[in-house]
């Protein structure tokens, strides 16, 4: 990325340590078994371990705090939760040797102050990793993803492009970046004499799929990975526009976040490059169809490189 880390492509993770990851998974809501889906490749590192701040290491546990996002992450009707991000948490475990659990929230504020109040250790985005986050929290970004917005199939708002946007009303996660790219493309629909797209701000990305699905938005807006997910899934109900750079899109680096002052930062770093070099972080990224917005390796703090 840069220096001793290559930037993100363009285009849009000792017998103490084998205890800890045989045991039990927790119960409670978003818990669910650490073993499933654990690669035989992957091995504890000791000297990661050893490295964890004590609370963590005392306790055995990792906590991730994450809103309902597919397809990051999707809750089970048993509360059991799947996607990239329950994979990424697991390999993450694995390496650390501790289990990983995660806590379902409303919504990116609540996942963001609950660490700020030691909640939850950390949250696996899709979050962009700015410099103004940077303040409050250490980055680790481990992907790239464009924005993109989706309609339904038999809506009457005529939306073959994203510039058809303009003047229509479309659903976004609050505080979001898409939140953000869509205040750039209202900005190119008014340079070109168009009226503004008018943001309709949510909890998560289901309601903003049902603002659009219920006609009180006409499309919405959502990562690539996540339009990708849901046309694919739904191909006969919705389909998908993406913003392009003429239209103020860029490729947001998407990251994993932990409070600043936690230490856990540099450990996750390394933790996340071990992903990379055994070929576990292309292998959950493929799974999930989404090799065309890997990044080269996991920067941390990359909002603070590049300013």
């Amino acid at each position: 990325m840069r220096n001793s880390h290559r930037r993100p492509r363009r285009n849009l993770y000792g017998t103490l340590a084998t205890t800890l990851l045989l045991a039990p998974a927790l119960t409670g809501c978003g818990a669910s078994d650490q073993t499933s889906g654990a690669s035989p490749s992957l091995a504890a590192a000791p000297a990661l371990h050893n490295a964890l701040p004590k609370s963590v290491k005392d306790s055995g546990v990792l906590a991730f705090a994450g809103d309902s996002h597919p397809p990051y992450r999707s809750v089970q009707a048993d509360g059991s939760v799947t996607g990239i991000d329950r994979d990424l948490q697991v390999a993450l475990g694995q390496v650390l040797g501790v289990r990983t659990e995660v806590k379902i929230v409303s919504n990116l504020p609540a996942a963001l102050q609950g660490m700020l109040s030691g909640r939850y250790n950390a949250f696996n985005g899709p979050v962009e990793a700015t410099a103004e986050r940077e303040r409050q929290f250490d980055t680790i970004t481990w992907m790239t993803s464009r924005t993109s917005y989706v309609v339904p199939k038999d809506s009457d708002a005529h939306v073959s492009s994203a510039a058809d946007l303009c003047g229509k009303r479309v659903a976004v996660v609050k505080a979001s970046v898409v939140e953000g790219q869509l205040a750039k493309l209202s900005r190119y629909c008014t340079g070109h004499g168009k009226r503004a797209a008018r943001s309709i701000g949510l909890d998560d990305t289901n309601a903003t799929l049902l603002a659009a699905r219920s006609g009180r938005a006409d499309a919405a807006g959502m990562t690539q990975a996540a339009a990708l997910d849901v046309t694919k899934a739904q191909p006969d109900t919705y389909g998908y526009v993406s913003q392009t750079e003429e239209q103020g899109a860029t490729a947001d680096h998407l990251a994993l976040l932990v409070p600043k002052d936690s230490g856990l930062g540099p450990v996750l770093q390394k933790a996340f490059q071990r992903l990379f070099d055994r070929g576990e972080y292309r292998r959950i990224m493929k799974r999930w169809g989404l090799t065309d917005v890997m990044v080269d390796q996991p920067v941390l703090n990359i909002a603070g490189e590049e300013s």
